[in-house]
């Protein structure tokens, strides 16, 4: 994959913890879902590096996770240097990784732009993706503005965040506004609301001067900012111990006033749970979407994850069906976005198969 580079300032951080149990029984602690192939044929985690490159060289990508999730990745990213982990001693949120990521390569490069990607996005064509961060990358140094990448809905989605675009930013850039308020995840007739008023997609897609980023986070955000100092003392550690958990959305992009959106000129998905496949993956001509081996007959739009041997459907519509090693999991795909609350009542040896 070649790569290009937006300026000798840019970095890109990616977002990489997490275990990703709604697709448990196939994402678990020991195995997560940055390692699955869930976007297409490769790891998603893979697929982010590759998207990374299109921006910067491997020296100035930084994967933010913990210890064992690092080791795993370097597994499947060989050509990734060893610098480019910063391994949180504990999580405690996107706020605080950030905040440090950001602290870090300031001490290498004090006019640094980053791109903070998530590690389970699919995003379609890459090219315009690429093209579009430049463009952030440049509203964020010349407005030295917290920018996020915003998508134009094609459904009125309950399990999303949306952007409600203010004023519109003056340049070069098309579809640049400030940002007049974030809204949370919205029951469906408030989404179709929300969607009809010309609110935005929240991709979680940030671009920031590394500076700025700390600057609103001392101004805003006491959770992370009472903690910073551990930092210039080289107390790592102790900075994440003192942070109080939170995300960079609440703890400063819904507190800060020097926000901007610029929209997608790019496809958008969130790979978050079983049901998200059919928007990534083909299907047959009765809405039936595979990974591995399927026989369907009479059934319909159901999604189906075999890893090993084969499923068969008769007459069954609307199922989820995961087949693994150890666990057999059937759901109706409506539920599939519960999962997680499922995954934290089962017994530990379910959880996690392969920790036993």
């Amino acid at each position: 994959m070649s790569s290009s580079t937006t300026d000798p300032s840019v970095w890109v951080t990616i977002l990489a913890g997490g275990v990703g149990s709604r697709f448990w029984p196939v994402s678990t602690p020991t195995r997560p879902k940055q390692l699955l192939p869930l976007a297409g044929d490769r790891p998603l985690i893979e697929e982010t590096v590759d998207r990374a490159r299109r921006l910067v060289s491997g020296d100035r990508i930084r994967v933010l996770a913990g210890a064992e999730l690092s080791e795993r990745f370097a597994a499947v990213l060989p050509d990734l240097p060893t610098s480019a982990y910063l391994v949180e001693p504990a999580a405690r949120g996107t706020a605080p990784v950030l905040a440090w990521a950001a602290w870090t390569i300031l001490r290498e490069d004090p006019d640094a732009c980053m791109v903070s990607l998530h590690a389970d996005h699919e995003v379609v064509p890459e090219e315009a993706f690429a093209a579009r961060i430049r463009e952030a990358a440049e509203l964020a140094q010349r407005e030295r503005l917290l920018v996020t990448l915003g998508v134009e809905p094609d459904r009125p989605e309950t399990g999303y965040g949306y952007i409600q675009p203010g004023a519109p930013i003056p340049g070069p850039a098309e579809g640049a506004a400030r940002v007049a308020a974030f809204h949370e995840k919205p029951d469906a007739e408030t989404a179709a609301r929300y969607v009809d008023e010309g609110f935005l997609w929240n991709t979680g897609i940030f671009v920031w001067r590394a500076d700025v980023l700390l600057e609103e986070i001392r101004a805003h955000a006491p959770e992370v900012a009472d903690a910073l100092p551990r930092l210039d003392e080289g107390d790592v550690p102790g900075f994440f111990d003192a942070c109080v958990p939170v995300t960079v959305d609440v703890a400063v992009l819904e507190r800060s006033e020097r926000v901007g959106v610029l929209t997608a000129t790019f496809r958008w998905d969130d790979v978050g749970s079983w049901a998200s496949l059919p928007r990534t993956r083909p299907g047959d001509e009765a809405g039936n979407v595979a990974v591995g081996r399927l026989t369907a007959v009479d059934s319909r739009n159901n999604v189906v994850f075999a890893e090993e041997g084969a499923v068969v459907l008769f007459g069954v519509d609307d199922l989820v069906v995961v087949r693994t090693d150890d666990v057999t999991f059937v759901t109706h795909r409506k539920r599939a976005p519960e999962l997680k609350t499922l995954v934290a009542a089962l017994p530990t040896d379910l959880r996690d198969p392969e920790a036993g």
